[in-house]
């Protein structure tokens, strides 16, 4: 087979098939393989009737197609699918070319394969790959890593098919992110980050049903408001358009016919294992794993419901301040979890010896994916004017943010405990600032208790060293 293909792609799923067509209608040719090879016939005969692609029936066929340095992309599942393709590739490789997971791999995973194809001279890039159906088709967020000598290589195509943003919509969602797992890394965390804010959207949403009682049409009009400011953002958006759908079966609407049972696919747990290992707080996202899990006890949650009534509703008075308190409140959450985000992110590129740029990695967020919101701009000018800022909250920007909003953020919280609406990830986060912004905690009874049953030693507050205490002695 002659090779004129450009690129290559793996996996014709619609995520995959959408990323086709994305390469192919910035003027790249690219061949096309999946399992069942029946799926390239029907994307050669369908949507892609007409376009520069080239229908391969076998692997060897489809690396045969590629120009060299061979650049493959495969979009298939994550874990031991991955894995199985690599093997099926790798005997047709060349020295230099370019295997591609765009899938939602575990970054270890990368890390590994990195170091297995490039000591059999190939190269290897984990590239996460952000924004849906939509945004693979149209521009997605793209977080390329792996092995360094790779990126230029790609480069023209991931920055063509990428979402542009910028005042002149032209600076890409993509760049280079970092060496081995890198890329995979910032797109757990960014699915972290996006558990959290849609954990925050919808206690809100609680909030605004169980305590002021407004329907969803209503709720629907204050997330239109919302969005014209600095929430401003993908998530916000698409919530007010749920909010206003209509059930064509029932007449009711659609959010009221949906069972309260939610569902995941791990990768808001591999974001929290991470920082229980690097010992980074994130409880925004940790509390948002905890929700999804809770919401699917459904039946228990009926049968304790029956046995625990709910405290009778308090009220918050004036509505509209009160909804200018949940914004605040949303607002003020929204910026302790991007601030854990980004301290996990910190903490990786030191345990992993990346050099990971906290402005440039906030700007691939910026368009094409799921957390693609305005404050983001502001997040990369803070990191742009201070590199080794430690925490976001203490950029002037975002602490005067929080100062602005902070007895709002405290009165939403506390008129949902009064109500008994379940708020985990606003209080949570409320609870993680008192915390940070506490020059002393609790934790010296905690190492006084630690001493006492496992003489583990502590710290002294007025000279240095290890101590311990025999505490059962007079």
């Amino acid at each position: 087979m002659a090779a004129t293909a450009d690129i290559g792609l793996i996996g014709l799923a619609v995520m995959g098939e959408n990323l086709v067509l994305n390469m192919e209608s910035r003027g790249y040719t690219v061949a096309i393989y999946n399992r069942t090879v029946s799926k390239v016939d029907e994307l050669i005969l369908g949507r892609g009737k007409g376009k520069k692609l080239v229908g391969t029936k076998s692997i060897g066929d489809f690396v045969a197609s590629l120009k060299k340095p061979r650049k493959m992309m495969c979009m298939v599942k994550a874990g031991k699918a991955v894995d199985d393709l690599i093997a099926q590739l790798v005997p047709h490789l060349e020295a230099g070319d370019i295997v591609i997971d765009g899938g939602n791999s575990f970054y270890p995973d990368t890390i590994r394969r990195t170091k297995e194809l490039e000591a059999k001279g190939f190269r290897f890039l984990g590239v996460g790959v952000s924004g849906g159906e939509e945004g693979a088709l149209k521009g997605p967020s793209i977080m390329p890593g792996g092995s360094t000598s790779a990126w230029p290589e790609v480069k023209p195509i991931f920055q063509a098919i990428a979402a542009k943003v910028g005042p002149n919509k032209d600076i890409p969602c993509c760049d280079w992110v970092g060496a081995d797992g890198a890329g995979h890394y910032v797109k757990m965390v960014h699915n972290g980050i996006e558990y959290g804010d849609m954990q925050l959207i919808c206690e809100a949403y609680a909030i605004m049903k169980q305590v002021l009682k407004i329907s969803p049409a209503e709720m629907a009009e204050v997330f239109t408001k919302w969005n014209e400011g600095p929430l401003d953002s993908y998530l916000i958006e698409i919530t007010r358009d749920i909010l206003q759908k209509k059930d064509p079966e029932t007449g009711k609407f659609m959010i009221d016919v949906i069972l309260d049972r939610a569902g995941q696919k791990g990768t808001g747990k591999w974001t929290s294992q991470n920082a229980l290992d690097l010992g980074v707080p994130i409880p925004v996202m940790m509390e948002a794993v905890v929700a999804r899990s809770l919401s699917s006890m459904k039946e228990e949650r009926m049968a304790a419901s029956k046995i625990f009534s709910a405290p009778a509703v308090h009220s918050p008075g004036d509505k509209a301040k009160f909804l200018q308190a949940i914004h605040d409140a949303l607002y003020a959450s929204k910026i302790m979890s991007y601030a854990q985000g980004f301290q996990l992110l910190r903490a990786a590129a030191a345990e992993n010896k990346w050099d990971l740029h906290f402005g440039s990695i906030a700007y691939l967020w910026r368009g094409g994916c799921i957390i693609r919101a305005r404050f983001l701009e502001e997040i990369k000018k803070a990191f742009d004017a201070e590199p080794g800022l430690k925490n976001l909250i203490l950029a002037p920007y975002f602490a005067d943010v929080v100062k602005r909003g902070e007895a709002n953020w405290r009165w939403a919280v506390s008129e949902a405990v009064l109500s008994g609406v379940p708020i985990p990830a606003f209080s949570s986060a409320l609870s993680y600032y008192d915390g940070y912004r506490s020059a002393e905690l609790p934790a010296n009874l905690l190492q006084a208790q630690r001493d006492y049953f496992g003489a583990h030693t502590y710290e002294r507050t007025d000279k240095p060293g290890l101590f311990h205490t025999e505490w059962l002695q007079g």
